[in-house]
């Protein structure tokens, strides 16, 4: 998991305002370290904290009682349910600095199902990132039984472009899961900065994705929810693949059918199998969601965007994708292709593994054209071409622009020429009538 920027350099140590907050809602301990965690999480800065306490100084001297609490919300800088967030992150927090050979530092992200922190393993004296399931899970055994799979499909993946399981376990009240620390940000940060990214660092991060993919498909697993927040681009530039939350061993059938008929996955780039319950999900779906994430990375937008997941998973169904090169001009097209490949909406017609798909990554970047990817054809319209030859006017039917280079240009000569023919095929039928 990543480290991420913050300002405690300029952080006030803790604000020495009191809280009349009740014992319900807060502890001694929460209240002094408001001030820090306020800043730490972005919202609001050193500056507003220094000004936030010397009011309540002012206001203390004048005999008058003040929280920071209901200053930062009197204010409009926090929202109750921001502080009750807060609240429950320090408690888990707190609690977590129990956990035995670790030393925590801080959070380093939440999620719904679990909170990552910094920590450092003693034994070892290595940075490492912890992952901490929520207490209200701990009776909830379904979370728990996924928490200890992900840790267990984690620990029998060894490769550079994975994030490196250490431990799974329980300390206390807690299950917690140890892995590596990547000093570095998600592809959904990075995103975030540039708003597209160019062709020659989506295909780094593809191609590095793709060994990952690779070698989690060997091993006998399928990742589920490959997307740019699973991500993770380190500060030397390496890519590694993280969260096996929703990982699945192919050979697991019982959890398979269990799963029948329900979506796993992240509605912008869950591939079609997994939104219609596939039971025999295969490498390809993988493929697919990793194809969309890429999509997302060098057009800054979602293939299907749509209204709701409800909405955005039917368009992963049944509508057609702009090809990536018609948003972003600058890539090449073999590029575009391997990426129309990967995101085919049937599985027959997609890159059958990850090898496959590497091959063709491989092709792009020594500057020739994708072995198995070919141009993108718009067949739709020889419906128009048969409707025309009512008029018996002759037929020279257009081709969907595309950018084609070197091999690229005899399929497109040939597929242009099997068109013509249907087409006066269909002419000479209708003028014999």
């Amino acid at each position: 998991m990543s480290d991420q920027k913050n300002n405690e350099s300029n952080i006030p140590e803790e604000s020495t305002a009191k809280s009349n907050r009740s014992p319900g809602a807060s502890t001694f301990g929460f209240d002094t370290m408001l001030g820090k965690l306020v800043v730490e999480n972005g919202l609001i800065t050193p500056e507003e904290l220094i000004e936030c306490n010397a009011i309540l100084e002012e206001a203390a001297g004048s005999g008058t009682v003040h929280t920071l609490t209901d200053l930062l919300i009197n204010h409009n800088y926090v929202t109750n349910r921001q502080i009750d967030r807060l609240q429950s992150d320090f408690d888990t927090r707190k609690s977590t600095q129990r956990i035995e050979g670790y030393k925590i530092i801080r959070k380093l992200g939440a999620g719904a199902m679990a909170t990552v922190f910094l920590a450092v393993q003693e034994s070892l004296d290595r940075p490492v990132a912890i992952k901490v399931l929520p207490t209200k899970f701990s009776d909830n055994k379904e979370f728990i039984d996924r928490f200890y799979k992900e840790g267990r499909a984690a620990a029998k993946l060894n490769h550079p472009n994975i994030v490196q399981a250490y431990d799974v376990g329980l300390s206390g009240e807690h299950h917690f899961f140890v892995m590596e620390f990547v000093d570095g940000i998600t592809a959904f940060d990075r995103l975030e900065e540039e708003k597209q990214l160019g062709e020659k660092e989506a295909i780094q991060i593809l191609r590095q994705v793709a060994c990952a993919l690779q070698h989690a498909h060997e091993k006998g697993f399928i990742h589920r929810d490959v997307k740019p927040k699973n991500i993770m681009i380190s500060s030397k530039g390496d890519v590694k693949l993280a969260d096996l939350g929703l990982a699945r061993a192919m050979s697991d059938v019982e959890t398979a059918e269990a799963e029948a008929g329900r979506a796993y996955g992240t509605p912008y780039y869950i591939s079609p199998e997994q939104i219609r319950g596939k039971v025999d999900i295969t490498p390809a779906a993988d493929i697919y969601s990793l194809g969309a994430t890429i999509y997302h990375l060098v057009t800054g937008r979602v293939p299907f965007p749509g209204k709701n997941p409800s909405d955005v998973m039917h368009r992963h169904l049944k509508q057609d994708l702009v090809p990536p090169d018609h948003i972003n001009d600058s890539l090449s097209a073999g590029f575009s292709q391997i990426i129309e490949m990967m995101m085919v909406k049937d599985v027959p017609h997609r890159y059958r593994n990850a090898s496959d798909l590497i091959d063709d990554i491989d092709a792009v970047l020594a500057g020739d054209q994708p072995n198995f990817a070919q141009p993108t054809l718009d067949f739709a319209m020889l419906s128009k071409v048969a409707k025309s030859t009512s008029s018996g006017a002759p037929v020279s039917p257009q081709i969907e622009s595309t950018k084609v280079d070197g091999k690229g240009l005899m399929s497109l000569f040939l597929a242009f020429l099997i068109i013509s023919v249907i087409a006066n095929l269909i002419l000479i039928a209708v003028l014999l009538v």
